[in-house]
Order: C-alpha cells, then sequence, then structure tokens
C-alpha cells in the first residue's frame, strides 16, 4: 500500500486527476470507478480541468458506481445515479451511455446487485476504482465488521452513517435511506489499481487503521492492505494519527517521477 501526504484536499483531487488522466492516455476506454460526498468532488473537478484544456481525451472513458440508496424514487437528486451524472458524467462531455450502476429501484434488489457484479466483469473489470473512507472505517457502504470477501449487496446503514449524510438532505435524517446498494468488499479489490481519497482530521483515526493497523473485518478499509495497488491519499490533517507519516513523506518525494500512482 502506497500512502501520499499532500498539502490539502485539493493537492489530492491534482494528483489522483493526473493518475486517471494518464491511465486514459494508455488506455482511452478504460472503466473508472467513481465515489460519491464531499470528499472526491476536487478529483472530477481537477480531471475535468485537464479534459477542458486538452490535456486528455475522456471521450471513449466508462464511469461506474461504487453504491446507491435504495428506494429513492428514480430521478432524485440525491440518487447516486443524479449525482454521478450531475458530477462526474456531464461535466467529462459524456453521455448516460457511457455510464453504468446497479439499480436502487428495482423490483427484486438482490437480483439487481447479482446483476451489477456481472456487469462489471463482463466490462472488462474496473481499471481504476476511487473511494473514501468513513469516520468508522466504511469503504463504500461496507460497514464494520462487512465480510471481507462480500460481494455487491445490499446493506443497512449505521446511524453515524446517516447522521454523517443528513447534510445531503437538508440536514433532515428522517429523509436518509435505512439501505444502500453496494459493491462488496471482494468485488472493491477487483478493481486494478484502488485509491482511497481522505481529508480532514475527522478522518485521521481511521486513516490510521486502514494503513497501520491490522487487517479486520472492524475497519474494512484495512482490507486494501491485501490489494497489489492500493494507494492513500491524505492531506496533512488526516495523516495526523499516522506513526510512519515521515516515512511516507520520504518515499514518495523519492519516487521516479515516471512511475505514478
Amino acid at each position: 500500500m502506497e500512502v501520499v501526504i499532500v498539502p490539502d484536499a485539493k493537492a489530492g483531487g491534482a494528483v489522483i486527476a493526473e493518475a486517471m488522466a494518464g491511465l486514459l492516455r494508455r488506455k482511452p476506454d478504460a472503466l473508472l470507478g467513481v465515489a460519491t460526498g464531499s470528499t472526491p468532488l476536487p478529483v472530477y473537478q481537477a480531471l475535468v480541468a485537464t479534459v477542458r484544456a486538452g490535456a486528455v481525451d475522456a471521450g471513449r472513458a466508462r464511469i461506474c458506481q461504487l453504491d446507491e440508496y435504495v428506494g429513492l424514487p428514480a430521478g432524485h437528486p440525491e440518487s447516486y445515479r443524479s449525482v454521478v451524472l450531475r458530477e462526474v458524467v456531464e461535466p467529462l462531455g459524456l453521455t448516460e451511455a457511457s455510464f453504468m450502476g446497479p439499480d436502487g429501484s428495482a423490483d427484486d434488489v438482490p437480483a439487481a446487485c447479482q446483476e451489477y457484479d456481472r456487469a462489471l466483469a463482463a466490462a472488462g473489470g474496473v481499471d481504476l476504482q476511487l473511494l473514501g473512507i468513513g469516520t468508522d472505517g466504511h469503504i463504500g457502504f461496507n460497514e464494520p465488521c462487512s465480510s471481507l470477501a462480500s460481494r455487491t449487496r445490499i446493506k443497512t446503514l449505521t446511524e453515524q452513517t446517516r447522521v454523517d449524510n443528513a447534510r445531503f438532505f437538508d440536514g433532515d435524517i428522517d429523509q436518509v435511506p435505512h439501505h444502500v446498494i453496494t459493491q462488496g468488499i471482494g468485488t472493491i479489490l477487483e478493481a486494478r489499481h484502488v485509491v482511497l481519497l481522505a481529508t480532514g482530521e475527522g478522518k485521521a483515526e481511521a486513516v490510521a487503521q486502514t494503513v497501520e493497523g491490522p487487517v479486520a473485518a472492524v475497519v474494512p478499509a484495512s482490507a486494501l492492505q491485501l490489494h497489489p495497488h492500493a494507494t492513500v491519499v491524505v492531506d496533512e490533517a488526516a495523516a495526523s494519527r499516522l506513526k510512519l507519516a515521515d516515512y511516507f513523506r520520504h518515499t514518495f518525494a523519492s519516487k521516479p517521477a515516471w512511475q505514478g500512482l
């Protein structure tokens, strides 16, 4: 696992966006897995700026969803499909034909979960999966004690996650759904490159447990230690509890420029 410590969220977004741009230069039809929430916005803003500057062509890129609320009406502005279309697909100049995600309004949700796993495999697999991390160490919506071998499935959100997400629903927790479809940890680990971005002191303990703690289901993100190409990008605040922070800074500063993330 590589840990990259950056000054702030904007710098983290730029580092990850350049990795995505480099991937698209090598593989123009790469499948990019995206996350929602406020943390990854600097990534998308930087990638869009790179595309609009003509530094990379994203016209053949494909985008896939990490998770989706269950039960929100089709077209609800806070469904993750709507968020991804609004924040990633449309700004990159792509169409819905380039986008894939699970159906959170399906009559048979378990079948929709299995179908999404099959669709990802049929698409050739995810080339780069971007992740955020919850204050409790969750990735996607794989809450603490999720199976490290789990597949895409329906999950019940913890009260803390619903509290954290209420800000997207006018601060009203009663509007936040109780259930989601999420890629499982086993599904996430099948991506060729997994990149986790964390910013702010509130994520510091989760980052420390993910990077320096044991691999344990109680900290789902710790499963990334098992991935052959996992990158954790954190700002100084989120890195504040890392015991090996100086080592991580040294190794990244000494890294050959050609190697990338």
